[in-house]
Parts: C-alpha cells; structure tokens; sequence
C-alpha cells in the first residue's frame, strides 16, 4: 500500500527537536508506520536544485501539511515572504489537509509576521496548541488516528481515542476536570484556566471529538464512574504473610474510580502495610521526628502509574498488586511496545506510550515525571534507598518487582544502638522466658501450630503471634512452606 504522505513544515531552527522526534515517531510507531511516511527538508540530500523548488514540489506531492508554528517567522524571501507561509498557502491551495500546531509558550515574544501567519490559519482551519515536545508527539497520534479513521483506513479505533463507549459529558465529573487543570497549572503551567469549560478542556486534551463523542480516555481520566463502562479498570492489593502466595491473606482491597485515584489508592495501600522506621529528636524536643517508609514512596508510585497508564485495557484482567515478605509485584495485563525489551528498560530507551492520551494528562497532573523515563526513575531511587535494583519481566502480564529492605538491616541502620538495644528486647522483658519455651516447643516440633504452641505454653494466640513476630523481626525464627510448612530456627535466642 502506498504510504500517506506527510509534509512538515516549520522554522527549522526553532523546531529541530520537534521535526527529528515527529518523524522518528510517526516512522516507528506500529500503526502509523504502516500507513504514513513524513517529510523534512533537513533529509534531502544535497542537489542543484533551489530549495524553494523542492519544498514547494515536496508540498504539491503531499497528502497531509503539518505546521509547526512558534514566535520565528524565519527568513524571508525577496516579497518580504517565509518559506513555512510559502508551504501553507500552496497547501491550501491545493486543498491539502492541513494539521496545525501552535507553541503557546512566551508568546508576547513572537514576530508580527508570524502572529499574522497564525492568525491567517485560523480563519481557515481548527489549529492546536501545545507547550512541550511530549504533547505535541499526543495532539499529533489523535489527529492522524482521526485522519485514518475518517478516510475510512481503518475502522477501529485505538482504545484510548476510540469513542464508541456511549458516554456523554453527563457521565464526567466537573469537579474532577477544574481540579485536574488546577493541579496542572501549579505543577506544570497548563495553558487553560480553571475556569475552562469541560468540553475547551476535553478538546484540548484530543478527548472529544467534533461530533461530541467521548474518547475512552476521557471515562477513564474524570468519569463519575468509570468502572460502569470499563469494568476491569481497577487494581486488585493484595498482601500475603510470606514469599508466596497463600492463604490466609492480611489484607486484599479492590480498589475502584478515576485513574489518579486508583493510583492513589493503591499507593496508599503499599505504602501502610511496610514498616516505617523512626528516628529520634536529635535536636531537642521541638524537633521533627524523622521516619523512614521501608520502601521509597516515589518508586512505588511510578511503578503504580506506569501499571495503570500503560496496561492494555481490553483485556478481561486487572492490574495487580502483591505485597509480599520479601518484594513487591506489580503487574499489568499487557506488553511492551514492538523493538522495545526488558533489558533496554534499564537506561535510556524511546518513549511508546501505550495509551498516549492518559498518559498526557497524567503528566500534566504530576503522575508522571517525565514520558519514557518510568523504569530507569525505579530503578535509581530503590538504589538510592540501598534496596536491590528492581527486576522487570515480561511474560503473559509485564511485572515490576521492588525488593523490600532486609528488616534486621533497614533497624539497624535507622537506629542508635541504645534504642536498638531496648527494642530488641521490649518482648523478652514483658514475656520472661516465654521465647525461649516457644523455641523450645518449636525445636521438638517444627511443624507445630499456633493454635497448639497456645495451648502447650497456657498463653493466648495473639500472645503467640507477637512473639513469633519479635523472633522473626530478630532473625531468629522463619517459617517455609505456609500452612502446611514447618518452623526453623535459625540462630540461639540470647534472654
């Protein structure tokens, strides 16, 4: 088939970064490979030619023109004339389609002529604005996937862009849309005010569409309730006592809403189920008393949103989130992007967003950091928390797995010595010589039960289960095998 052809036409100085990242984008991405090819001048090899000849024969051959329009207007011919307003006149011309996108950044420094360009185009077609190169890459996928769409290339839609869920604006929260362009303006100077109406902000964002249909997205990002409408867009916590997975289970949630709130959510859930270590006032009395979460909040947050953000969401599954002894797992139904591995997640690799509209206004929220920068951002703060460098495998689900700090390290290392002293041995004063009785009860029976280790030592279960909980905090006890397993005793219990 042949390919649909893209002419890109901008001042090339002022948009160099946003020309080179278009085509490799548009080139790479697996659906708009297949059907668009892009053009810029900068990869044309060196003829006797005039330039101006071959940008203009180069428009005249062009299926789509995309503009790229800033504060330069470039220079300027003998008629006092810009080679990008060149292009688009003849563009329009020829009635090529034409895909224009603004810069709305220091924009009291832009050159009359340009402003004049800009003003021309809008009086002939609907022009976008963008603010960084990661919303320029969103504004440009939704427009070609509606070009493909209404060119009848394809007659589906991506699931983030496709709009034939049946919601209507009755079923967004206006709450939640100024809440979000309230928290984008103080995190990242989103353009719009907090008094956008919900259908400037949902067109800006590539939510909505001329007819007034509602990307998938946009249920996802400010539904009232989007689990009417995607019933498997929620994340399933749960923890469990030991390395594997068994009954019985301390805690399992699922948690359902928006997509900032199931983050949200699950984050919270993570983060109070693992110990938090105290310090002391080392500076007097009115001074803060410092505390360390076992595990780094931002990492399990990223690793919460890139879950959640990236998942395939027309699968039946959910994203999961199993808290064990040792680890944390998240896993998200889904796979990484065509040419991209689990290796190459370790440094610096391109950005292929499986869902480029959620993941957009998740970045102006502050969710995301910076687009293509989730894992390596994981991996640097678990070994900046002295934890061992997260693992990531990619199987029927893709999986994140964040090893917990050893608890007898993490205690020593937070604590002074006096105070490590009389917590170790806080149980033994209150218990007597209940630990060593356990010890030696479990030494005749490994496989003993709480149940009967309560009844030989004439003391109550929770009793039991809080020393036991000491002895394992201590390195001195473990347990292999669940339920059905047996007790060992790794080192002598010193009273």
């Amino acid at each position: 088939m042949k390919r649909i052809k893209i002419f890109i036409s901008s001042v090339q100085r002022e948009f160099a970064e946003e020309r080179a990242m278009l085509c490799h984008y548009i080139r790479t991405d697996v659906l708009l490979g297949k059907f668009f090819e892009p053009f810029i001048f900068e990869e044309v090899p060196a003829n006797e030619h005039p330039a101006n000849h071959v940008y203009l024969k180069e428009v005249e051959l062009c299926d789509i023109y995309l503009g790229l329009y800033g504060n330069q207007y470039g220079y300027e011919d003998e008629e006092g004339i810009s080679p990008t307003e060149r292009e688009y006149d003849l563009a329009a011309s020829l009635r090529k389609s034409r895909l224009i996108y603004i810069k709305s950044i220091d924009e009291e420094k832009r050159h009359p002529k340009e402003m004049a360009l800009i003003h021309k185009v809008e009086r002939d077609i609907v022009r976008k604005t963008f603010v960084d190169i990661d919303g320029l890459r969103t504004s440009v996928y939704a427009s070609l996937i509606r070009y493909l769409e209404e060119k009848e290339y394809i007659r589906w839609r991506p699931f983030d862009a496709s709009n034939d869920n049946g919601a209507t604006l009755n079923d967004l929260d206006e709450d939640k849309m100024r809440n979000f362009i309230h928290m984008a303006r103080t995190k990242r100077n989103f353009p719009l005010p907090v008094e956008t109406s919900p259908v400037s902000l949902l067109t800006h964002l590539d939510l909505i569409d001329d007819k007034g249909r509602l990307a998938n997205a946009a249920v996802l990002l400010f539904g009232k309730k989007p689990q009417k409408y995607f019933i498997t867009s929620e994340v399933k916590c749960v923890q469990f006592y030991g390395n594997v997975v068994e009954k019985p289970m301390p805690a399992y949630q699922i948690y359902r809403g928006d997509v900032f709130e199931l983050v949200d959510q699950a984050t919270s859930f993570v983060m109070s189920r693992i110990n938090n270590w105290v310090g002391t006032r080392a500076e007097g009395e009115k001074a803060d008393v410092p505390t360390r979460p076992e595990l780094p909040i931002d990492a399990v947050k990223e690793a919460i949103v890139n879950a959640v953000c990236h998942r395939d969401y027309t699968s039946n599954a959910s994203v999961q989130i199993m808290l064990f002894r040792d680890r944390l797992e998240v896993w998200n139904p889904g796979t990484l992007p065509y040419g991209l591995t689990v290796q190459k997640l370790h440094g610096p690799h391109k950005s292929l967003p499986a869902n480029p509209l959620l993941a957009d206004p998740m970045y102006w929220n502050g969710y995301i950091e910076k687009v293509g920068t989730g894992t390596e951002d994981i991996i640097r703060k678990c070994r900046e928390y002295g934890l061992k460098t997260p693992e990531f495998y990619q199987e029927e689900d893709f999986r994140v797995v964040i090893w917990r700090q050893n608890e007898r390290t993490h205690f020593d290392s937070y604590q002074s010595v006096p105070e490590r002293a009389r917590a170790c041995q806080s149980v033994p004063e209150a218990y007597g010589q209940l630990p060593k009785r356990l010890l030696d009860a479990i030494q005749t029976k490994p496989s003993i039960s709480r149940d009967d280790l309560s009844k030989q030592l004439n003391i109550s279960v929770r009793q039991v289960r809080k020393i036991i909980d000491f002895l394992r905090k201590d390195g001195i006890l473990t347990r292999e095998g669940g339920d059905s397993g047996r007790w060992v005793i790794n080192k002598t219990f010193d009273n």
